[in-house]
């Protein structure tokens, strides 16, 4: 590392003010800042020192992401070769998968990083590090046959419209892969939904065949369509390993979980919000098997809710987003119930889109502010209240 360090310090002089390669000074600030934790340290104020910066949290997220998309990857594979039939080893299904979610890696990271370069360029300032989750984050909530042109667009508009325009990372009030998804799924629908798009169809390098008919579906897609009120998937085990249809990282229950200890572990993510997510999605899903519509959805167990779909991945990584969530400490509980709740109402009530995290983390995202507002303005008028009493 001291060699690195010494190599990165010859060459910054190019990159300053007079330098012959100042014009990308945000450039080599980003990957320098990224290597190394800045030196600079503040003059006047009130300030917390701390070597666990922004890209250092950042990093952390990406690296409890690792499990779930890895095995996203062997998922994709595993479900190709059992659509066709064909015998694979795990070599062949990981291969696979790989070949085909990392292209979707690639035009995420090339395309937002991209733009977040030259908006750092344009306005004279550090480059943002609030991407290096989001570029990985996309790819892994996304069907993997979503063509790389839509999600190039998608990415481009989620970066510029729910990022950009707020003043960059830790200005946006919506999560930005999450927009990513809704412009998706709002502007391209036959691309994200049918149960084509959660089987990888096409032969990748010689690896597996092209498919010309698929019939597997997701489990909530089934339970969302079924015309038999007790219609709903019976419970598995592979409910919670994730060798089920889904989008690229959400469907191992495991995989995620793993990556939500290394979130609490390290203090990086609200323990409070996943949990009461939890609770909320339960509370909401045993609400429903009681006196609910006479529905598959609604007569689903209330634990099947929370290992299918999107929830727990929304959970873990979604809502405890700390720029777009509530930051009370009882906002925290109020705003992980409410996406909970909000998750299953509309899987149930709306039969048209099963999968209800997504709009649910993006409405309360929405009231986030407003809830730590009431949480604040409570807290203010109970101290009012007990000093008035103490005073008399």
């Amino acid at each position: 590392m001291k060699a690195l360090r010494n190599y990165v310090d010859k060459i910054k002089p190019h990159f300053q003010e007079g330098g012959k390669l100042h014009a990308f000074h945000s450039v080599f600030d980003g990957f320098e800042t990224f290597l190394f934790v800045p030196n600079a340290t503040s003059n006047s104020g009130v300030h917390i020192h701390d070597a666990i910066d922004s890209k250092r949290i950042m990093s952390i997220v990406v690296i409890s992401l690792i499990p779930a998309l890895l095995f996203g990857m062997f998922n994709v594979g595993y479900q190709h070769f059992n659509i066709i039939n064909e015998p694979a080893d795990f070599i062949q299904m990981f291969g696979y998968g790989f070949l085909a979610v990392l292209p979707k890696i690639i035009v995420s990271y090339v395309v937002g990083l991209g733009i977040e370069f030259v908006v750092a360029q344009w306005k004279k300032e550090e480059i943002q590090e609030g991407y290096l989750v989001s570029g990985i984050l996309i790819p892994m909530i996304v069907p993997v046959e979503c063509p790389l042109w839509i999600l190039a667009i998608a990415v481009a508009f989620a970066v510029i419209f729910a990022k950009e325009v707020f003043g960059g990372t830790g200005m946006n009030i919506f999560n930005v892969a999450l927009v990513t998804r809704a412009f998706l799924f709002f502007a391209y629908p036959a691309k994200m939904s049918g149960d084509a798009v959660w089987i990888g169809q096409s032969s990748i390098f010689g690896l597996g065949q092209n498919v010309d008919g698929v019939t597997s579906a997701t489990a909530l897609g089934v339970a969302s369509t079924a015309t038999d009120p007790m219609g709903y998937p019976a419970f598995s085990w592979d409910m919670v390993t994730g060798l089920i249809p889904g989008s690229i990282g959400e469907t191992s229950v495991i995989a995620i979980a793993i990556g939500a200890i290394i979130l609490l572990w390290t203090g990086i993510a609200s323990w409070k919000i996943m949990l009461s997510v939890f609770v909320g999605g339960s509370f909401m899903g045993w609400i429903f098997n009681i006196a609910g519509p006479d529905t598959a959805i609604a007569h689903m167990p209330w634990y099947e809710h929370l290992v299918l779909g999107g929830f727990c991945f929304g959970a873990v990584f979604m809502a405890t987003d700390p720029v777009t969530g509530s930051r009370t400490g009882n906002g925290k509980f109020i705003y992980g119930f409410l996406i909970g709740s909000l998750a299953i109402v509309i899987r149930v009530l709306n039969p048209g889109y099963p999968e209800g995290m997504m709009l649910a983390i993006l409405l309360m995202n929405i009231f986030a502010p407003l809830i730590d507002y009431c949480v604040m303005q409570n807290n203010i008028s109970r101290r009012e209240k007990r000093a008035l009493k103490s005073n008399n």
